[in-house]
């Protein structure tokens, strides 16, 4: 484990026990998810926030003034803390980090569901709760639209992946054929 990955998940489980201790874990989350966004998301912030031409504190006085107000305490001094220890790169792995926390705390799992056409809400609901009993989890689903898959569902949740698709189902039964001709 690259010591990068070992301090963005220090940084992710001290806001975890922040926002826990002030019962605001999902507002946390939301609040990380716009700041990751925001700040990796336009090239010119991002140039601004990365430029070693640009001192520590002019970042974290633009960065205080344009987020004060709008996200909690606990998000605007992490992300001031990553600028002032000159760790801002990894505000992406800590978000990621802080998601698994929060995750393996509330008993709640993400899912990337990959169909064919985008899901409506029932549809989604469907597919938590099917996929919610298999885990023994409350699962959180993001949709992405895959024409490749030809038809069917292909779940991620964590490391695993669930392939109902039909292009999955294709390539399973032309490797039993193979296996079978072999």
């Amino acid at each position: 484990m690259s010591r990068d990955t070992i301090v963005a998940k220090r940084y992710a489980k001290a806001l975890f026990e922040v926002a826990l201790q002030q019962q605001q874990v999902l507002e946390v989350e939301q609040e990380l998810r716009v700041v990751v966004s925001a700040l990796t998301g336009d090239a010119d912030i991002e140039k601004f926030i990365v430029s070693p031409n640009i001192s520590d504190e002019a970042k974290q006085n633009v960065l205080h003034s344009s987020l004060d107000g709008k996200v909690s305490e606990p998000v605007l001094r992490t992300v001031l803390l990553l600028i002032e220890r000159g760790r801002v790169e990894l505000l992406e792995a800590l978000l990621n980090d802080y998601l698994k926390i929060q995750g393996e705390s509330l008993g709640i799992a993400d899912a990337r569901v990959y169909s064919t056409y985008a899901l409506n809400d029932e549809e989604k609901e469907a597919v938590a709760r099917e996929f919610g009993g298999r885990v023994n989890k409350k699962i959180r689903i993001e949709n992405f639209v895959d024409p490749t898959l030809l038809g069917g569902l292909k779940v991620a949740i964590g490391d695993t992946i669930y392939d109902g698709s039909l292009a999955g189902k294709l390539e399973r039964l032309e490797q039993s054929f193979n296996r079978r001709v072999q």
